[in-house]
């Protein structure tokens, strides 16, 4: 075998050989004798495998031509539609098309689109790819030039099988998904740039395998308030986005979240509240240790803030968890369950870590949410009631704290007025309660910085002690007991 019949064999590609070796001619009269057939055939194949992708997962929209094999899982419908200026309809059918790395759909236009609906393209087959990749409404989207069956090549996808959240891909579109609701927000409502007014409701979805953010938009927003937490769901052509390096699963007009009579298991992998590491989002499960009132604020805007802080405990550690908005408005008290999905970790009081609970945050009360599968979480692999207790249905506040007396069984939650000032630890060695005092929380400028710092509200001052660093003319919110006239301060936000 020659050199150019070598060359022509490790093509990949539907140019006969004779169209190549015409090719090269073309190639080296263009150059002027600078390259021989050799080079000329080189540069000619590189030209053919330009656009050469390895894997579904590595077409990124913007590139100019694509070249790749996927199996067609489904085929859409023929839909007809009116081009500006012409006077003969368009159409179009849509394919979706997968390989092991991820799924794509496949926009074939008007005589290929007939063909299609004609019998000419069947599921399970594989196709050799060549066309121009695009962001489309619902995610990555190639338009196709060519497409050609190859009887040969195999890829290893199913058809008809239902997702798993872990899963999910970037640009995936038509996707199914079996999980449980773990958590609705409320509808939201935006203009957009037609001067319309759109709507976006979010909830939680979680199966055995995690969790994802899951987005309505406009008529299936509604659907939103349908839902309650521990409801099975399917999710119903849904199509993947990404947003703030992570992946979300939309809902729009195509779309549906059906309830299903199913058992759908959910047990949240958390993150080890003594490994999280400053700047990180994650997701924390524990036991809730203490919880204080909810507070309002004015933003710089004039609007009005709110947030709440709670303290959540797992069997490595404790952290104080911020949580704002409408989460602040939730329902939950000491000795809950709760899962924390998508936390900031914060720079807190006293160099302390925190997790900021935000928008992008969702708050699961597990103990609501366990009809349908949900199981308490374990971070580490270890079982959040393993307290010693031989029967206790959920953990409580002395299954972390080790003070048998406190609380005393008391369901009420009575023993908590002193919030945060005895979240640290107080110490029992004595083996008598310590004593509590008054909590006060005071809210004014700096006046003065050191020992004691002076805060000024504009008709009392008050004199804090605490290892802050303050500046003159900040305002700040100092919360402690009082002692000679001071307010020790435990916390000053």
């Amino acid at each position: 075998m020659g050199e150019i019949e070598e060359i022509y064999a490790d093509l990949e590609t539907d140019v006969s050989e004779e169209e190549f070796r015409e090719a090269i001619e073309q190639k080296v009269e263009q150059m002027g004798g600078l390259a021989d057939e050799e080079t000329a055939a080189m540069l000619i194949a590189h030209e053919l495998n330009e656009g050469e992708v390895d894997t579904v997962a590595d077409i990124e929209p913007g590139m100019e031509e694509v070249k790749f094999l996927a199996k067609v899982v489904s085929i859409g419908e023929l839909r007809t539609f009116e081009r500006d200026g012409e006077d003969e309809d368009g159409r179009v059918v849509n394919v979706e098309a997968a390989d092991e790395t991820g799924t794509v759909r496949l926009a074939f236009w008007d005589q290929q689109a007939e063909a299609i609906t004609d019998g000419m393209l069947e599921a399970g087959q594989v196709l050799r790819i060549a066309g121009r990749p695009k962001d489309g409404y619902n995610g990555l989207e190639v338009s196709v030039d060519k497409a050609e069956p190859d009887e040969d090549a195999e890829i290893d996808v199913q058809l008809g099988e239902g997702s798993t959240v872990d899963a999910l891909t970037m640009g995936q579109s038509d996707v199914n998904v079996t999980g449980l609701v773990l958590e609705t927000e409320s509808i939201r409502t935006f203009d957009r740039d037609d001067g319309s007014e759109g709507k976006v409701a979010n909830f939680l979805l979680g199966d055995e395998t995690g969790t994802v953010r899951v987005t309505m938009w406009d008529d299936r927003a509604d659907r939103a308030a349908e839902l309650e937490p521990g409801t099975a769901v399917e999710i119903v052509d849904g199509y993947v986005r990404e947003r703030d390096g992570d992946l979300e699963l939309h809902v729009g007009d195509q779309g549906a979240v059906d309830e299903v009579d199913e058992t759908v298991e959910f047990t949240p992998e958390a993150d080890a509240i003594d490994a999280v590491e400053m700047d990180e989002v994650v997701d924390l499960a524990g036991v809730i240790r203490s919880a204080d009132p909810k507070r309002t604020f004015d933003r710089d805007d004039g609007s009005e803030g709110q947030v709440r802080n709670i303290r959540v405990q797992d069997d490595t550690g404790d952290i104080r968890v911020a949580l704002w908005g409408e989460k602040a408005d939730k329902e939950i008290a000491p000795g809950d369950e709760v899962f924390v999905a998508d936390a900031e970790i914060q720079d807190g009081w006293q160099d302390d870590l925190e997790a900021s609970a935000g928008w992008q945050s969702t708050v699961v009360v597990l103990d609501e949410n366990t009809g349908a599968g949900a199981a308490a979480p374990s971070p580490g692999g270890a079982s959040a009631d393993e307290d010693g207790s031989g029967g206790s249905e959920s953990a409580g506040l002395g299954a972390f704290t080790g003070d048998e007396g406190d609380g005393g069984g008391d369901e009420s939650g009575s023993n908590v007025g002193a919030s945060d000032a005895n979240a640290g630890g107080t110490s029992a060695d004595s083996g008598a309660a310590a004593a509590t005092a008054e909590e006060v929380e005071f809210t004014g400028t700096v006046v003065q910085t050191g020992d004691p710092v002076i805060l000024d509200d504009g008709t009392e001052t008050m004199q804090v002690d605490t290892d802050t660093a303050l500046t003159l003319g900040q305002e700040v919110t100092a919360r402690g007991s009082m002692r000679d006239d001071r307010l020790d301060a435990d916390d000053v936000f």
